[in-house]
């Protein structure tokens, strides 16, 4: 299986700046493994879009697939309470 490139939304980067150290790890960790396999177990696809969602302790990652291109973009970080207000 082909590696997939990660791309990041640029407001990903504000979403993770207010985040404890060690969550912000343990998500940047789950991000390389969707490199790997982005429709691993434990990834929903959001109905109504062409998202996904995967889940790290109290936070929820928001990406998207090309398969096409062999990209994952990552939409949002958030925690699990506000993710999808907005989306």
């Amino acid at each position: 299986m082909a590696k997939y490139k990660i791309t990041f939304k640029k407001s990903v980067s504000r979403d993770l700046r207010n985040f404890p150290k060690k969550d912000i790890e343990r998500i940047l960790g789950q991000i390389d493994l969707l490199a790997i396999n982005p429709r691993s177990e434990g990834c929903i696809k959001l109905s109504g879009q062409e998202q996904y969602r995967v889940r790290v302790g109290l936070y929820r990652i928001i990406y998207e697939i090309q398969d096409s291109m062999l990209i994952v973009q990552v939409v949002k970080v958030g925690h699990r309470s506000s993710v999808y207000k907005g989306n």
